[in-house]
Formats: C-alpha cells, sequence, structure tokens
C-alpha cells in the first residue's frame, strides 16, 4: 500500500491549508500548538521548543477507519505520513521525522504521533 501519497491525497485540500493559516498566523509550531493544539479532533503540544512535538487524535479521524472498511493497524501508517507531509509543507527547509507512539487501531484509547524537526 502506498500511504505516502494516500496521505498526501487526504490532506492536501482540507488540513494542509488550515494548517498553513495558521501556522503562518502564529509563526511557529511552538505559538500554533499553544493557540490551536486542543480541539475535539486534534491535541498538539510542544515536548522541546522548536524540535519535539507530540501530535495525536483523540479519536481516529480516518474515514475509512471510521466507515469500518479498515480495521489493520499498518493503516496508521497513513496518518504517520499526513503529519510529515503537513509538517514539511509548513517546514519545508527542515528534517521532519514522524513516530507512531500508540493508536487507536493498535489498542489505545487515542492515537499519538512524536514529531522531530532537525
Amino acid at each position: 500500500m502506498d500511504y505516502k501519497n494516500k496521505a498526501i491525497n487526504c490532506v492536501k485540500d482540507t488540513i494542509l491549508p488550515m494548517q498553513k493559516k495558521q501556522f503562518e498566523e502564529c509563526g511557529s509550531l511552538d505559538e500554533q500548538y499553544k493557540r490551536y493544539g486542543n480541539t475535539e479532533w486534534l491535541f498538539a503540544k510542544t515536548i522541546e521548543k522548536g524540535h519535539i512535538y507530540e501530535i495525536g487524535y483523540p479519536s481516529c479521524v480516518c474515514q475509512e477507519v471510521i466507515s469500518g472498511k479498515v480495521n489493520d493497524v499498518s493503516h496508521c501508517e497513513c496518518s504517520r505520513q499526513s503529519i510529515l507531509y503537513v509538517i514539511g509543507n509548513l517546514l519545508p527547509n527542515k528534517n521532519i521525522n514522524v513516530e507512531i507512539l500508540e493508536t487507536i487501531l493498535g489498542g489505545a484509547d487515542k492515537c499519538r504521533f512524536r514529531v522531530t524537526v532537525e
């Protein structure tokens, strides 16, 4: 499965423009996550300013999972790729790494990802 292209197609016209607008308004991920990082769909917090973040979802946001079409934990790679794509667009000159910490499909009560910016 090509999760990278699937992820890009999922977020390029929806999440990316919204995140870009917030980022431009705030000037940094730290400020963006402080201002917008606690909604019913997304949580995002700074672990180490300018360097390490935790991003996640209180419930699964994937329509394929919600509809019951997909229930394999490997599908969470799609979320990892979408976070990588969005932050890579916000910080094009940085090296971004996204690690899956836990996911709902994997048995956790929420999805959590660690983002490292170099």
